[in-house]
């Protein structure tokens, strides 16, 4: 009765797989899939926009470091 049960298991198992193997390439086939150009439009737009906000965020920290020194040198008199 145990081999029984693991075998509908094992059985159950592979058939799911399948199943879900099968719904997948059905799926993939709906896909609409972006162009080289809208690829490198979009990662181009990423690149810039990373760098830009690194930029922003390093003034921005240069700012406040020079805030924070100048209140403790305030201070610190």
């Amino acid at each position: 009765m145990a081999n029984e049960n693991t075998l509908e298991k094992a059985s159950s198992w592979v058939d799911s797989t399948k199943e879900y193997f099968e719904d997948l390439q059905k799926e993939m086939r709906l896909v609409t899939w972006p162009s080289r150009k809208q690829v490198i439009a979009t990662t181009t737009v990423v690149v810039t926009s990373v760098f830009l906000f690194a930029a922003y965020f390093a003034v921005v920290d240069q700012l406040f470091a020079r805030g924070v020194t100048q209140i403790f040198a305030w201070s610190a008199k």
